[in-house]
């Protein structure tokens, strides 16, 4: 089986949505997030904050970089994994790039209590996700498929991403 990652903005549900596919599929699950603050021995928030968001992309596009070499794997990607081409290279090779999005009320509500997120860590967190998601929006549009959680319940979406991969396999 190809890799199936998941990426979108934080909040999309992809790390619910890949353990939940991973579990469905019988076959293995890597959360990106949790191996950069493996590799790095702290949490993205520490990485982000002593060490910048630029080493952290060279971290991330170091690991996308060994992770996608291998297949069978539902791998949750990090929300910015998309702004480096060679990331996105990697990840298409390798299998299918299924984008979660929704609405940014609904990431402001989903993430409202996260302290851990920093790109959230600001003022005015709502207009902070209008300004990622709309700098975002043309590389999350290079997914094979897009799905919209925003009303849909965790299973709904998984069922609606194994339907579409139903047609690719």
């Amino acid at each position: 089986m190809k890799n199936i990652a998941l990426v979108g903005f934080m909040g999309t549900g992809k790390s619910t949505i890949a353990a939940l596919l991973s579990k469905k599929l019988q076959v293995g699950y890597v959360d990106l997030d949790r191996k950069i603050e493996e590799k790095e021995g702290m949490r993205i928030v520490d990485i982000f904050s002593q060490k910048g968001e630029p080493y952290f992309r060279k971290v991330e596009k170091d690991i996308v970089a060994k992770i996608f070499r291998r297949e069978n794997k539902i791998i949750a990607c990090g929300g910015g994994v998309v702004l480096d081409d060679e990331n996105v290279e990697s990840i298409k090779k390798s299998g299918f790039m299924i984008c979660l999005e929704a609405t940014p009320e609904v990431i402001l509500k989903r993430t409202k209590s996260y302290k851990h997120r920093p790109l959230l860590n600001v003022g005015d967190p709502e207009l902070k996700i209008y300004e990622l998601l709309k700098k975002r929006k043309p590389y999350y549009a290079k997914a094979d498929y897009t799905v919209d959680t925003s009303g849909l319940s965790t299973h709904e979406v998984v069922s609606v991403i194994l339907s579409w991969l139903e047609g690719k396999t």
